[in-house]
């Protein structure tokens, strides 16, 4: 065998490598993003999203395709022992799951319910199965080793969680992608450390993989989207390199144990899972399902703050790396300081944009921002605005409509009563305002597509 795959930390960064030139060749996103134009498997824009052309949205098969194809050439090449083969095959298997299952949403749509027993399907492979699951608390509030149903339950808990994480924070260009390469890169380099290759090889790879779709999903001209086949993806494949952070950091005899890992692994995943709890609070605070769609991410208020995709996405890139540069430089504290003190830190950065002192753009800077828009993604952005415009309008003029007509109607039944006529009037007002704020909230975002 050639001597450079004797070594396992070089052949990670050439499968790294290898995964990249696959992900971002002219054989895999040209060929998905024509053939999605031919059949119309097209992610079609509305009040809600971002974009403003129809733009396909299958880039998390591409990713899937780099992926998988470079871990079974390089689990090969790396002599795999039966254990470390059946994990991989677990990761696999899952991950198929999960692509189908975020394709057929995708292009058709799905039920909540539905879409989170094929999640549930796709980790209990792996819990069950190969047992990656969360074996220890590292103390936290008094929690050590956990018994097994315990275990089981709360590792299938925290891989949904970061699942839908994922799935929730892909709202801009290029979030989620850099998100999850970021954290791989962290886990990577602690995989690497502890000398488990095999983890460094998923972790190289899923980057390289990754990169490759950035290529495009920040292209003009290009563009397609990562999709919930995507996200779903993700999601898994970093709650599966966390846990087994987890795990490797627990074993005994093991050299560079990191302190506090439950808390490194927080900060890692620090920026999905705290917009994922903020949106849900909002939204069940609201009265309304934590599954529900609407513009309350931390990412659309960066956005109507005046940022672009791109500057929105570097900023919480950057935040999400401070997070876990303070998790690393304090975790010689105490484990429930360093959480306390880690949360704060993290709940103080990402909370910054909602600050009195940054001013949410005026009408004429949204003016402004609109055209800018228009310029990137076509004159069909200024349309999208229009007609959100003109629905505003009409939704105005049938409150008026339906005002005046009821107060002739009151005014002719009252005869001349002053009172009664000024009481039925308010009464019938708050009626009408009720059911065409109802309708209007229904057919129209409140923030808009921006």
């Amino acid at each position: 065998m050639i001597d450079f795959l004797t070594n396992y930390f070089y052949l990670s960064l050439i499968a790294g490598l290898a995964a990249f030139f696959l992900s971002s060749s002219i054989y895999l996103y040209p060929v998905i993003i024509n053939v999605s134009k031919l059949k119309g498997l097209m992610d079609d824009p509305d009040h809600r999203k971002m974009h403003a052309t129809k733009t396909p949205n299958l880039g998390g098969l591409g990713i899937f395709l780099a992926f998988s194809l470079s871990i079974i050439v390089f689990g090969i090449l790396t002599d795999l022992v039966p254990t470390d083969l059946s994990k991989l095959l677990a990761i696999m298997g899952s991950s198929i799951i999960l692509v189908f299952l975020g394709i057929k949403d995708d292009l058709t749509g799905m039920a909540p319910k539905k879409k989170l027993i094929g999640q549930l399907i796709a980790v209990l492979n792996v819990v069950v199965l190969t047992d990656i699951r969360i074996l220890h608390f590292g103390g936290i509030f008094g929690l050590n080793e956990l018994p097994y149903f315990a275990s089981v339950l709360f590792s299938i808990f925290v891989f949904m969680l970061v699942i839908n994480a994922f799935n929730l924070v892909d709202g801009i260009d290029g979030l989620a992608g850099s998100l999850s390469i970021l954290g791989s890169i962290t886990f990577g380099v602690l995989f690497s450390l502890k000398g488990n290759f095999l983890m460094t090889l998923v972790a190289t790879i899923f980057v390289g993989s990754v990169l490759g779709f950035l290529k495009y999903n920040l292209s003009r001209d290009k563009k397609i989207f990562m999709g919930d086949c995507g996200s779903l993806l993700t999601g898994f494949l970093l709650a599966y390199q966390g846990i087994y952070f987890l795990n490797l950091n627990t074993e005994i005899g093991t050299t560079n144990n990191y302190m506090n890992s439950p808390v490194i692994l927080l900060a890692i995943l620090s920026y999905p899972l705290f917009d994922l709890l903020r949106v849900f609070s909002i939204r069940i605070r609201e009265g309304r399902s934590p599954f529900s769609a609407d513009s309350n991410h931390i990412h659309h208020r960066l956005l109507r703050l005046g940022m672009s995709h791109k500057m929105a996405t570097f900023t919480l890139v950057m935040a999400n790396s401070l997070v876990i540069a303070f998790a690393f430089l304090t975790m010689h504290l105490n484990i429930h300081i360093h959480l306390v003190v880690s949360v704060l830190f993290g709940a103080a950065i990402y909370l910054l944009p909602f600050l009195k002192v940054f001013k949410i753009k005026t009408k004429v800077q949204s003016a402004s921002l609109n055209h800018e828009v228009a310029s990137v993604y076509g004159n069909n952005t200024m349309d999208v605005f229009k007609m959100k415009d003109s629905a505003k309008a009409d939704q105005n003029k049938g409150f008026k409509s339906a005002l005046f007509e009821n107060d002739t109607s009151l005014a002719t039944k009252t005869n001349g009563n002053g009172k009664e006529f000024l009481k039925d009037r308010t009464k019938n007002f708050n009626v009408i305002k009720g059911k065409l704020k109802y309708k209007k909230d229904k057919a129209l975002d409140k923030d808009g597509v921006l």
